[in-house]
């Protein structure tokens, strides 16, 4: 089958569904997706990290939850959006995870963290 090098746009001859000429281009081809995609994530991973940190920070190493004041966590910019994983509860309110925490709005002011282990 005669087809095209996705990286180099070469030629080639090839078993059905071969999409590069050589090992160098398919290297090349994954090289670069790696780059991409550690590019996308690596921000988004570093948002997850710093609100984590906020997180026990606030509920210090030795507590298992906190209630705070919702202005404290705006005070040390925690990224709201940002969770790991969500969902509702029993009384129908959100609870969000971020790796081993979780919170949820206690009420308009006040937020409820946890420590899961």
């Amino acid at each position: 089958m005669k087809a095209s090098c996705r990286i180099c746009k070469k030629g080639f001859t090839g078993r059905e569904g071969k999409l590069y000429c050589s090992l160098k281009c398919k290297n090349e081809y994954n090289t670069k997706l790696r780059r991409v995609t550690g590019l996308a994530t690596r921000s988004i991973d570093n948002i997850l990290h710093r609100n984590r940190s906020i997180l026990l920070e606030i509920v210090g190493k030795n507590n298992r939850q906190k209630k705070v004041q919702r202005l404290l966590l705006d005070r040390k910019k925690f990224n709201y959006k940002y969770v790991t994983q969500y969902h509702l509860n029993s009384q129908g309110k959100m609870v969000n995870y971020l790796y081993d925490f979780s919170w949820m709005e206690f009420s308009d002011q006040e937020i409820l963290i946890k420590r899961l282990r």
